[in-house]
């Protein structure tokens, strides 16, 4: 069953259309949807005692297994939820990070999985050990419940994120040391970004004649690939790297721990920002990538917008031209500046020509670095 709670922030998801094709990118089936509106979330179950009480109902009525929050839970409320439900209760955040588990395949982001889902535990382990409630503390003390098999989970789990931590930081290393190579060789580099399920990947593929895993699913690609990508009109070739798509409420977890990754954008000639055109809710997903860019430190780096699913839009809304401009607004301070935008299809080529020529006389006009 998906829940989402109104309360008042603009970007609030009636129909939770995303935490619905989150669960099913999980693996999970939506039987319910329920959404409510509160001035701000209840201390103890955040949806307050009336409305756990007809999700409770709901549920009987329609078989459902599991509850999750479209809106991250504190672990008390989480606690609190599932013994008022009687039934397993997690949040959007634990739903990424699931699916994250599930998609990475290389050794670097299995590390950063591995991070993010070990800071997210550590904070969540007394709601997970009520069956330890009948130990007691040490000799002579009256220990709280469990606890000192909490303490020995908490320090267990405090040393696995100190090693995840420092093999990270040798990946980290080791991706330095290709891009200073990369450097030397005098390349231009391209990252790609955009909200999860633009069409990176397939516009990747298109590009470079590739053939990166694409799907019509939330976080098809989890890790960085680089290739080559000659450009004709300028006789040279650049570097085009797809990375990990972004998404509203992106754990702040999952952005820390992928920082070795999204470094490749932080430190990229060029942005194309990937943008889903025939999605309506388009200005709102390039706001969240603005935000997420901003928080890594990649916000300066040039860019341009790239339209894609041309194919997808409707008639009535095709474009008068394929290649434009588009004022782009800063996500912090509402500033705008003015960015090439070209309309594409990935899945048709059209509009490619358009954005191989502008990728061109970006690659000759500004100097690698």
């Amino acid at each position: 069953m998906l829940v989402g709670v109104d309360l008042g922030f603009p970007n609030f998801d009636g129909d939770l259309h995303e935490l619905g094709l989150l669960a099913q990118t999980a693996g999970l089936e939506p039987v319910a949807r329920v959404t409510c509106k509160r001035k701000a979330p209840d201390a103890a179950l955040f949806i307050g005692t009336g409305k756990a009480d007809e999700i409770k109902m709901l549920a009987l009525e329609t078989g459902a297994t599991e509850v999750i929050f479209d809106q991250s839970l504190s672990p008390a409320q989480q606690r609190n939820l599932e013994r008022h439900l009687d039934l397993p209760v997690n949040d959007r955040t634990l739903l990424i990070l699931e699916i994250f588990g599930q998609r990475a395949r290389s050794h670097e982001g299995k590390l950063q999985v591995e991070l993010a889902r070990l800071q997210y535990m550590s904070t969540r382990l007394v709601r997970r050990w009520s069956h330890l409630e009948r130990q007691t503390g040490g000799a002579g003390v009256r220990g709280g419940p469990g606890e000192k098999q909490i303490e020995l989970d908490k320090r267990m789990i405090g040393e696995a994120i100190k090693r995840t931590k420092e093999r990270l930081v040798k990946v980290k290393k080791q991706r330095q040391t290709q891009r200073k190579q990369r450097e030397r060789r005098n390349s231009f580099t391209i990252s790609l970004v955009g909200y999860t399920n633009a069409g990176k990947s397939t516009l990747f593929n298109a590009l470079v004649k590739a053939r990166a895993y694409a799907a019509d699913q939330l976080f098809a690609t989890l890790d960085t690939t680089t290739r080559q990508l000659y450009l004709g009109e300028s006789a040279r070739s650049v570097s085009l790297s797809d990375t990990v798509g972004f998404i509203r409420d992106l754990p702040h977890g999952l952005v820390d721990a992928f920082a070795a990754t999204l470094q490749e954008a932080v430190d990229a000639d060029l942005l194309l920002h990937v943008v889903d055109g025939s999605n309506p809710d388009y200005l709102e997903q390039i706001e969240q990538v603005q935000r997420v860019l901003s928080e890594i430190g990649a916000a300066e780096v040039p860019q341009i917008l790239v339209f894609n699913k041309l194919d997808a839009i409707d008639q009535d809304s095709l474009p008068l031209q394929l290649r434009d401009m588009f004022e782009l607004k800063d996500a912090f301070d509402g500033s705008g500046k003015s960015v090439d935008r070209v309309f594409v299809s990935a899945k048709t080529g059209e509009g490619l020509p358009q954005l191989r020529e502008l990728l061109s006389a970006r690659a000759t006009s500004l100097p690698p670095g």
